[in-house]
C-alpha cells in the first residue's frame, strides 16, 4: 500500500467525482482509478461504489478512508517534528476561520510567521460545520471560532477574545453624539448587518430582544467586508463585532457608541482536534496565542475609538 493511493482516496471522497479528483492530485483519471483498484485489490475489500458515475463508499470504504486520512496526518506530523528538529518549522498551517473572526487572524497569524518564517499559513473562511469536519478529518490544523459552538466535538479550546458589540453610526445622525445607547434605540436606524444565517447575527438578534426590539436591515450581507461596503456615505448604521475594528476601522464620517447591555459577547478562541497525531503547527500557533495578548490587543482598540470621533 502507498501513501499515494491513500490520497487518492482521501481526493475522490472529498471531490466525489473521478475526474476533479484525478485533476486536484495532478493525475490523469485512469491513474487515479487504478490505483484505488490496486488499494481495493491490497486491502482485499471493495472502498468504491461504481456505477455509471462514482457515487460513494462502502462501509468497507468510509473504514479505510478514515484510516487514510489518520495515516497522512501520521506522515505530515512526522515531517514537521522533522522539519522543527533541522532548524525550523516548515510546511502550511491550514487554519479554519469562522468569517466574523477573520478580521481578527492577523494579531496571530503575523507573530507566527515572524517567528516560523519558513513556514506558511493558509486560511479558510469555513462555518462551524465545516470546521469541525475539518478537523476531525485532519484537513485543518486549527480554527479560529465561537468556543461555545455545539457542532465542535472532541477538541482542545484556548480562549482568545469576548465578543463586544458597538454601534456604528453617521456623525450626524441622532444617536452620534450620545455615551451610549440602547439596543431598542438602535434597531430604529436604517441599519446595514450581517444575514440571519452568521452566528454573529443571531446573537445580535437576541440582544435587540432583550430590550425588547426587533431590528429590520435594509440591507444584510454575508461577508463582514460586504457590511461595510455599505457604510461609507452616511446612510447606515450597523452594530459590530468590535474584533472588526481591527481590520477595518472607524470609516469615514462615522463614529462608535457603545450599547448598553452585557459586557461581553461570547468567546471566541482556538480550537484544535484532542485526536493523535497532533499537529506541530498547530502547537506553534497555540504557543504564538498564548503570548500574543490577543484580548488586551481588541479592548485597547476598542477603548481608542470610543475616546473620540473617527476623522
Amino acid at each position: 500500500m502507498l501513501l499515494r493511493q491513500l490520497e487518492y482516496l482521501v481526493a475522490l471522497a472529498r471531490e466525489r467525482h473521478f475526474a476533479r479528483a484525478a485533476a486536484a492530485c495532478f493525475v490523469t483519471q485512469p491513474s487515479l482509478s487504478a490505483a484505488i483498484r490496486r488499494l481495493e485489490h491490497e486491502l482485499d475489500v471493495p472502498i468504491v461504489r461504481r456505477g455509471r458515475k462514482y457515487e460513494g463508499l462502502t462501509p468497507e470504504g468510509e473504514v479505510v478512508l478514515a484510516w487514510a486520512h489518520r495515516i497522512l496526518a501520521e506522515r505530515d506530523a512526522l515531517r514537521q517534528e522533522l522539519s522543527a528538529l533541522r532548524g525550523g518549522l516548515t510546511g502550511t498551517l491550514r487554519l479554519g476561520i469562522v468569517p466574523t473572526a477573520l478580521p481578527a487572524a492577523s494579531l496571530l497569524t503575523t507573530p507566527f510567521c515572524e517567528r516560523h518564517p519558513r513556514a506558511r499559513v493558509r486560511l479558510e473562511s469555513l462555518s462551524s460545520a465545516e470546521i469541525s469536519h475539518g478537523l476531525a478529518e485532519f484537513e485543518l490544523d486549527a480554527a479560529m471560532t465561537y468556543l461555545d459552538d455545539d457542532e465542535l466535538r472532541h477538541v482542545r479550546r484556548f480562549p482568545l477574545y469576548e465578543e463586544r458589540y458597538v454601534l456604528l453610526t453617521p456623525v450626524d445622525g441622532p444617536l452620534a453624539t450620545a455615551p451610549t445607547a440602547r439596543w431598542a434605540h438602535a434597531a430604529a436606524l436604517p441599519l446595514c448587518l450581517l444575514s440571519p444565517r452568521m452566528r454573529n447575527r443571531r446573537i445580535i438578534d437576541e440582544c435587540f430582544a432583550a430590550d425588547g426590539a426587533t431590528a429590520t436591515p435594509a440591507i444584510e450581507s454575508d461577508t463582514v467586508a460586504g457590511l461595510y461596503a455599505h457604510l461609507p456615505g452616511g446612510r447606515w448604521s450597523s452594530v459590530i463585532s468590535h474584533a472588526w475594528l481591527h481590520m477595518f476601522g472607524v470609516p469615514e464620517g462615522m463614529r462608535v457608541v457603545s450599547l448598553e447591555g452585557p459586557a461581553h459577547g461570547p468567546r471566541v478562541g482556538i480550537v484544535v482536534a484532542r485526536e493523535e497525531p497532533q499537529s506541530v503547527l498547530a502547537e506553534a500557533l497555540l504557543e504564538v496565542a498564548r503570548e500574543a495578548d490577543v484580548r488586551d490587543a481588541l479592548d485597547a482598540l476598542l477603548k481608542e475609538h470610543l475616546g473620540g470621533r473617527s476623522r
